[in-house]
């Protein structure tokens, strides 16, 4: 049977036996925040875990000075950029002089255990690295978001504050959690939803997302994130399926803007990044024009991220110094082509078309015929970053008979030169060959 539970002002805690009198309950440090900016904070130790500690003390502001035996290269570097000041050698008595805070970092005991008495002698306060608890001071588990700092102390159980922490950060990144109980101001925000896996999105995209009152999404986004939306979300849909039905893009933009100045908060949701052939300056341009507020959150690009799970670089060193991103909404010889191809089938480097499969023959025999090998390495990838993607490998001769046969469709992406030929970090059922150097 459990113990009952008994309150203590606004927590619950078991009703421990006397056994148990010895465990802590709760934790004895005050937390508080330190204005560090511009005040001596003096570090004793530059292995790894001082460089840890570090990051956040240049990020406040401190004047930070460091005495160590010996240096990582990363501290090392930033005593050379000027973010901290470095002296190599043992540490002694008189280094705390005129610091306000300071930590003993190094993997010497009794080296730490004197710079807490120096600290203690100064009343300044000191945190000790390696046994926090003969400190007098504790490094909280923290997070920075949005102009906030979240810090978590628990009794020393530093896993606990670390997971804690964690979870308090990726709960306001996902808006489970909110940190502004104001309304929402209407207006429209272009969000891009990424590849298609969910995880893929933005954290400043998935939250604004949980705080929407209209979305607008188009077919590619990830479907979970609209599942995620509470019932009294209004969700439109503002699908463009190849060769299919489709929403007017006047339709779209009317959507918005009407949405907005019914006083809702708009998330116009769309696939990969919203200026990567997404029309999002279009619908910016519409809103401007509107007098509508309107913001963008990039999202993760296709053309890069699928490639990349699919164990493709889109650059490798020695291999490709560029890689073009390019539309195939359009054939080759259509007149609103905007692509030079013979320039483009003269480059060395990697090609991703985008939309691209339905004319897959026409794009490949543009490249052939403007001097690209007919053995170049091409990889088309289906429904990229899904349980359900799909991985064809071919080259420039054979890709369009190979699409065909193996009956891909959209969404796809076509990657086109010699790091399409990779295969060393692909998933699970591809060969795997080595890169070439």
């Amino acid at each position: 049977m459990p113990p009952p539970i008994q309150p203590v002002g606004s927590i619950l805690v078991p009703h421990t036996s006397a056994a148990a009198d010895d465990q802590p309950v709760g934790d004895p440090n005050y937390l508080v925040g330190l204005d560090l900016n511009g005040r001596r904070v003096v570090v004793v130790g530059g292995g790894t875990v001082a460089q840890r500690r570090l990051g956040l003390l240049i990020a406040s502001g401190a004047d930070v000075h460091v005495v160590t035996r010996e240096a990582t290269p990363a501290v090392e570097g930033m005593a050379t950029s000027g973010q901290i000041t470095l002296e190599l050698r043992p540490y002694a008595d008189g280094d705390l002089d005129g610091a306000w805070y300071a930590m003993a970092c190094t993997d010497e005991p009794e080296t730490n255990a004197a710079v807490v008495d120096e600290a203690t002698r100064r009343r300044v306060f000191c945190v000790r690295a390696d046994t926090a608890r003969l400190g007098t001071a504790v490094t909280p588990a923290t997070a920075r978001y949005d102009g906030m700092t979240l810090g978590v102390l628990a009794g020393g159980q530093h896993r606990r504050s670390a997971a804690v922490r964690t979870a308090l950060l990726e709960a306001l990144q996902s808006g489970v959690v909110t940190d502004d109980s104001a309304p929402v101001t209407p207006g429209v925000v272009l969000v891009g939803g990424g590849p298609g896996d969910p995880d893929l999105i933005t954290v400043r995209g998935r939250r604004l997302l949980a705080r929407a009152n209209l979305v607008v999404a188009d077919r590619l986004v990830p479907q979970e994130l609209l599942a995620e939306l509470g019932p009294d979300v209004e969700v439109i849909d503002a699908a463009k399926i190849p060769y299919g039905r489709a929403m007017a893009q006047e339709a779209i933009n009317a959507a918005l803007i009407e949405g907005a100045k019914a006083g809702k908060f708009v998330v116009r949701l769309k696939g990969g990044d919203p200026y990567v052939f997404g029309r999002g300056y279009e619908e910016l341009e519409a809103c401007v024009d509107a007098g509508v507020p309107v913001t963008v959150v990039p999202g993760v690009t296709s053309a890069i991220s699928v490639p990349a799970l699919a164990g493709i670089p889109v650059t490798h060193r020695g291999v490709t110094h560029e890689f073009v991103v390019v539309s195939g909404h359009v054939a080759p010889d259509h007149p609103d082509s905007l692509v030079d191809w013979p320039a483009l089938a003269r480059l060395r480097g990697t090609i991703v078309l985008l939309m691209a499969v339905e004319r897959i023959d026409k794009f490949a025999a543009a490249l052939l015929d403007g001097g690209r090998a007919a053995d170049t390495p091409v990889t088309v990838i289906q429904e990229g970053s899904l349980r359900t993607q799909r991985i064809v490998r071919a080259d420039l001769s054979t890709v369009a008979e190979q699409v065909r046969a193996e009956g891909i469709r959209p969404p796809a992406i076509i990657v086109i030169g010699p790091t399409a030929g990779f295969t060393a970090g692909a998933p699970d059922g591809e060969a795997a060959t080595a890169s070439p150097r």
